[in-house]
């Protein structure tokens, strides 16, 4: 494996630990756009989350199907 594939694999598993330790992964049974938002934000922002990071969705807009 190449270290940049090894350095981004480590980037999300801090994300998950981080998403897991606030409880996203526990509790509501009814996901909603925000909700899965800003478990996808967490993931993503990895050890940022430890320096003071707290990424939330507050709304999803998304757009209509056309008729």
């Amino acid at each position: 494996m190449r270290i940049g594939t090894v350095i981004v694999l480590i980037w999300l598993l801090i994300g998950v630990l981080a998403t897991w330790q606030r409880g996203y992964f526990t509790g509501e049974t009814d996901p909603s756009c925000e909700r899965a938002s800003t478990i996808a934000v967490t993931i993503i922002a990895g050890p940022l989350n430890y320096v003071g990071v707290n990424p939330k969705v507050d709304e999803c807009d998304l757009p209509e199907p056309s008729e």
